[in-house]
């Protein structure tokens, strides 16, 4: 008999402990791909900077060719070396280096302008001369094949970016929403109702930031006008009036929500529409029928 009772001891022990394995090895993978799209997103910044550098690099070489002053070559030729420095540096950094990356995106800036500068000074003094046109022609459409290309690379970074967003964006699920009577029971006769009750659950997300969140409850009426009591909340770069607001704090896990809207007016039979807010996002709608 003892036996018997440790071996179904064990036997739960090992179920436990599978199921402690399986939730940790999920979570771990979550966070794995997590990490994995932000540095996708960061090595598409790298070599979206490698590509600029490189194109300046061959900006100051062109021009170098185009002119017969000898200080200004000089000067070009500096600045050309300058650009390779840190062009090598960019290379030999890590795109996980965020601080690193980011100073070098600040040399970006400086060497746009440069460049800028040099370019308005060889334009002035070769203004007369034909072949530099030519020249000049040929080294627009270099640039152009070039911006296109970085181009090709900001889209596709865009995208990646997007896709991140959209995964740690909150998700309103389970949602429902019903009238009840001065008792606390549910009806569907409005002329009963004294209060809408709409309850929902904030998915589960391990991607998105945690910390206070403002959820937002809007009930639209059947002749199109919104339940509210004047308060409002940005929504596509527009003001929005909203029904209901309710501060969570979100920990990443599913967290269950309801909400009251009582009832001091007069409403129609009709069609209601409930709509659900939160970071700026619509994260989920129902309807619902009143007689």
């Amino acid at each position: 008999m003892v036996k018997k009772v440790l071996l179904i001891a064990a036997s739960a022990i090992c179920v436990v402990l599978i199921g402690i394995l399986v939730y940790m090895n999920t979570q771990m993978k979550e966070r794995q791909e997590e990490n994995e799209q932000m540095i996708e997103v960061l090595k598409m910044d790298k070599a979206e900077m490698e590509n600029e550098y490189q194109q300046f690099a061959m900006q100051y070489n062109e021009m170098m060719t185009q002119i017969n002053n000898d200080s200004l070559i000089n000067q070009l030729s500096i600045e050309q070396e300058r650009v390779q420095k840190l062009l090598q540096e960019l290379k030999d950094t890590k795109a996980t280096n965020a601080r690193e990356i980011m100073r070098l995106k600040k040399e970006l800036a400086t060497l746009r302008a440069i460049l800028k500068d040099y370019v308005m000074q060889i334009d002035s003094l070769n203004r007369e001369n034909q072949a530099l046109k030519v020249d000049n022609d040929k080294l627009r459409n270099q640039n152009q094949q070039a911006r296109e290309h970085i181009t090709d690379l900001s889209t596709e970074k865009e995208q990646l970016v997007e896709k991140v967003a959209i995964a740690s964006q909150l998700n309103a699920t389970s949602i429902s929403a019903s009238a009840k009577n001065k008792k606390g029971k549910e009806t569907d006769k409005i002329s009963k109702a004294k209060k809408f009750v709409i309850s929902f659950n904030i998915a589960r997300n391990v991607t998105t930031q945690t910390g206070m969140r403002t959820i937002y409850v809007r009930i639209g009426t059947p002749t199109g006008t919104v339940l509210t009591n004047g308060g409002t909340f940005q929504y596509e770069n527009r003001d929005l009036q909203y029904s209901i607001a309710k501060e969570i704090e979100y920990t990443g896990e599913e967290h269950s929500i309801t909400v009251y809207w009582d009832i001091a007016e007069s409403l129609s039979a009709g069609e209601y529409r409930v709509d659900i807010f939160a970071d700026g996002q619509n994260i989920g709608s129902t309807t619902f029928e009143m007689k």
